[in-house]
């Protein structure tokens, strides 16, 4: 079984030291690299090459959702898990906004963190149970205010490969399509589904009904 190679970014290093242990625990992850704050996080994920970031928000020089942010804008092939103490509504919808792949808060048990790190490896979206029902209720309310505009064909296998996990340059290689006609299906899914982001659009996806919640895994 191929070994999950995590980064941790936080700056407070009895928690850094408390993860770490958590999921060092488990056969099949290995903590490759530990950041204090979030311009160091940056570097790491470019050197390190893990396969998936777990950030907290409030961190010194860049915050998480700012790493996150830069991670999409930069192609950077990782998967990242926001752990974080915050479950205001701003802080959850700025995580999704950013392209985070899930969202758990540091009171979760230890094993539902060691699963959301898993879900988050596999192309999962993972959100919190104790912020699931206000984002959820935000998407069904968009819903309610207007139906989305259905989706072309090709728009649709775009989407799919996105729950998949799929990055843009790979969902480029599966379709024979180039990265910026990818950026464009994004773009136009977006619009069409009223999200900023790809785990938003995922979920909305979901709940519609459009495609199942139990996607495949992306291949090693």
């Amino acid at each position: 079984m191929k070994t999950m190679r995590i980064l941790l970014a936080d700056d407070h290093a009895i928690v850094r030291a408390g993860i770490s242990q958590v999921l060092e625990a488990e056969h099949d992850i290995e903590v490759v690299a530990e950041a204090t704050d979030g311009e160091e996080a940056k570097v790491l994920l470019m050197t390190s090459k893990p396969d998936v970031a777990v950030l907290d928000i409030q961190m010194p020089i860049a915050t998480g959702i700012e790493v996150t942010r830069w991670a999409r804008s930069n192609n950077i092939d990782c998967g990242i898990l926001i752990l974080t103490a915050y479950d205001d509504d701003p802080y959850v919808m700025a995580v999704l906004h950013a392209g985070a792949n899930g969202f758990i808060l540091k009171t979760a048990d230890p094993d539902e963190i060691v699963q959301a790190v898993r879900d988050v490896y596999q192309g999962k979206s993972v959100l919190d149970q104790a912020v699931t029902e206000k984002v959820m209720g935000q998407l069904i309310g968009k819903t309610r205010v207007q139906a989305p505009e259905q989706l072309t064909d090709r728009e649709m296998e775009v989407l799919q490969l996105v729950a998949k996990g799929f990055t843009n340059k790979a969902i480029g290689v599966q379709l024979g399509i180039s990265d910026r006609t990818v950026q464009g299906h994004l773009s136009h899914i977006y619009n069409k589904l009223a999200v900023g982001s790809r785990t938003e659009a995922v979920m909305r996806a979901v709940n519609l009904g459009w495609i199942s919640q139990n996607t495949d895994p992306r291949p090693d």
